[in-house]
């Protein structure tokens, strides 16, 4: 008797404990359920049995989390790699998501253990990671290609003024094509600049309320030159409504400045540009308007790629570099605004820059659809 009444003691004690055990658990797990979906990557509390106890909303959309449990079966071997070692365990996997038209994703899975039963899951999407990179190679490659045009031409100019060094005509012209070679070079160089700066982390750390006839002034005086050269009459509406923008003046000036020096170079001579303003739903719309050759529906889709050009050759002659349309899009998606583009082939284009006006102290919200 006294054997069966030992037992029965023993046998309370631990159910006593294990009890106790599992509120214990059950409360580091709530405890640790409120912070998962605030963490930026999928995260869940899992158990060494690829039990899923607890996951952030975007485990089961993401195929890591099916019926409770760990879904690949290369995560569920890495969780029992971190029970077995009890050891913090890292493994770029590719998931399938069955039946999901986003498809697979590649994601970097690091699962840390938290006690003797429990481990937190955290993935992270490599996706956006690899996109970036892909377009940061194509970058540097597009600018490789793109200054090695005129610095070979430098180097063959250089070396045609060596041989011709006696005769002054030919010089002349060697040094002149030199010349151009250069201001294009230049032009790039400057171009790639103001793309980084655009592109930057602080790229509105100068944000005041900007008036919009100011920002058509600067631009207009900075391309007064240009429009001379061609002989083009930049001509600004005289019914441009006033209001303000919020936001970087230099790169408001930058975008409408290379709008209209566009404009200017793809127009014919002795013809007009346009520039004109208006205040509708609470944005502020300025549009520059050409009488050029105008743009394809297929190079509309694409004029705003960096380095794209509708006509390469006469990018060529009038020393475009292809960024300055990149420049324009990234200014706007910065403002909150969107440049829309109307074109017919043979009748002129019209840009149109939008951005929300700065009312009574504050911007005006906007709905963007054309970053």
């Amino acid at each position: 008797m006294w054997v069966l009444s030992i037992l029965k003691r023993n046998l309370a004690a631990k159910l006593a404990s294990d009890e106790q055990s599992e509120q214990s658990q059950a409360a580091r797990v709530a405890a640790l359920s409120q912070i998962l979906d605030v963490l930026p990557d999928a995260a869940a509390i899992v158990d060494a049995s690829d039990r899923v106890l607890e996951a952030s909303a975007n485990c089961v959309a993401m195929g890591l989390v099916y019926f409770e449990r760990i879904a690949p079966v290369e995560i569920r071997a890495l969780n029992r790699e971190v029970s077995r070692l009890h050891k913090t365990q890292s493994r770029e996997v590719v998931v399938n998501r069955s039946g999901s038209k986003l498809g697979n994703w590649e994601a970097r899975v690091q699962i840390s253990p938290i006690d003797d039963d429990l481990s937190l899951m955290i993935a992270q999407d490599l996706s956006e990671e690899r996109r970036l990179n892909d377009v940061r190679r194509d970058f540097v490659a597009n600018v490789s290609h793109e200054l090695k045009t005129p610095v070979g031409a430098l180097s063959l100019l250089a070396e045609a003024v060596q041989v011709a060094d006696t005769d002054i005509e030919q010089v002349r012209h060697f040094t002149s094509r030199m010349q151009i070679e250069v201001k294009r070079l230049t032009a790039m160089i400057s171009d790639l600049v103001a793309l980084s700066q655009v592109q930057g982390d602080l790229a509105l750390r100068n944000s005041t309320p900007v008036e919009v006839q100011n920002i058509i002034a600067e631009s207009v005086d900075a391309t007064k030159i240009l429009a001379e050269q061609q002989h083009i009459e930049v001509s600004i509406s005289a019914d441009a409504e006033p209001g303000r923008i919020f936001g970087d003046e230099q790169q408001l000036v930058t975008a409408l400045s290379n709008l209209i020096s566009n404009a200017i170079k793809y127009s014919p001579t002795h013809t007009k540009v346009g520039v004109g303003t208006r205040f509708i739903d609470n944005m502020i719309e300025i549009s520059v308007t050409d009488q050029g050759p105008g743009i394809s529906e297929s190079d509309i889709e694409r004029i705003f790629e960096r380095f794209y050009r509708v006509d390469p050759a006469r990018s060529r002659d009038t020393g475009g570099t292809g960024l300055g349309l990149a420049i324009v899009k990234h200014v706007c998606a910065n403002h909150g605004g969107e440049c829309v583009v109307w074109s017919q082939v043979g009748q002129g284009s019209t840009f149109t820059l939008r951005f929300p006006a700065y009312l009574n102290g504050s911007a005006a919200p906007a709905e963007v659809t054309g970053k």
